[in-house]
């Protein structure tokens, strides 16, 4: 089917198409070439993330407890971020890779929010998806922030992919963590720039998708809006999965800038759905 409903496609494209614009690169516009000569050459740290978030869920069970599901993350996060996308990762999280007993450090960066899709296509109840979205975050952003970023958009991916439309995800996320989604994305967009955090990414991310018209003008949009763009967008898109689904085109130009671990995981958990 064109647009049949996929999981983990979104935030990858999000994060590849977006990659390019990170650092306040591109012009703020939507009118871009997505696949073209040194455009969405590779997945980032948001990619080998989400995976390893995908991985460790598919390992523990989604009937694991804390401590379980919380060595599965700790376990595959460093297991992928040792192997891939070197470089690329913040200073403590880099850190954090390489420690034997890694701790949280109180962290309020838009990591715990990028990573998290996996976690929203997994459980059955919007209460358990927001347990272990929260468990995803503090094993390292563990600041409420941290928190509050990893559960609205997973909670925001459960509602959507039962079904919820816009504007009751809207009020669901405005009502339950406070973030204004007030602004519109021409709102927004002028005054953006490059920030790291949670608060200042995850209201724009779910604006660019609530105002969207498909999954393709969702990743549009958000490219558009600038700042750390792999990340914002790689929120957006696993969003607007979750409401649109992927197109086939674009799922085969992601498949093409993975690696074969990374698809067996993205095969395996579509079939753990």
């Amino acid at each position: 089917m064109e647009n049949e409903k996929t999981a983990l496609y979104g935030a990858i494209l999000g994060d590849m198409i977006g990659a390019p614009y990170e650092f306040d690169r591109g012009d703020k516009t939507k009118d871009f070439d997505m696949f073209g000569p040194g455009k969405c050459v590779h997945y980032t740290d948001d990619t080998a993330m989400t995976l390893a978030i995908a991985k460790a869920i598919m390992e523990a069970g989604t009937d694991a407890g804390e401590d379980e599901m919380k060595a599965a993350f700790v376990s595959w996060m460093q297991n992928f971020g040792r192997r891939y996308a070197d470089g690329e990762y913040g200073g403590r999280f880099a850190g954090w890779l390489w420690q034997t007993n890694p701790q949280p450090y109180g962290s309020f960066g838009n990591g715990s929010a990028m990573r998290v899709s996996p976690v929203g296509w997994c459980f059955k109840t919007l209460d358990r998806t927001r347990e272990a979205a929260r468990w995803s975050a503090e094993v390292t952003h563990n600041h409420p922030e941290g928190i509050k970023g990893a559960e609205s958009v997973a909670a925001a991916i459960f509602l959507l992919r039962n079904g919820a439309g816009k504007d009751e995800v809207r009020n669901y996320i405005v009502d339950e963590f406070g973030y204004d989604l007030s602004r519109t994305c021409d709102e927004i967009r002028p005054g953006y720039h490059h920030v790291e955090s949670c608060q200042e990414t995850v209201p724009e991310a779910i604006t660019a998708f609530l105002e969207s018209t498909d999954f393709e003008d969702a990743i549009r949009t958000a490219v558009s809006l600038g700042g750390d763009c792999d990340t914002l967008t790689c929120i957006t898109g696993s969003l607007a999965e979750a409401c649109y689904g992927v197109p086939w085109e674009m799922r085969r130009e992601c498949e093409k800038r993975m690696p074969e671990e990374f698809l067996k995981i993205m095969t395996d958990f579509s079939a753990f759905l």
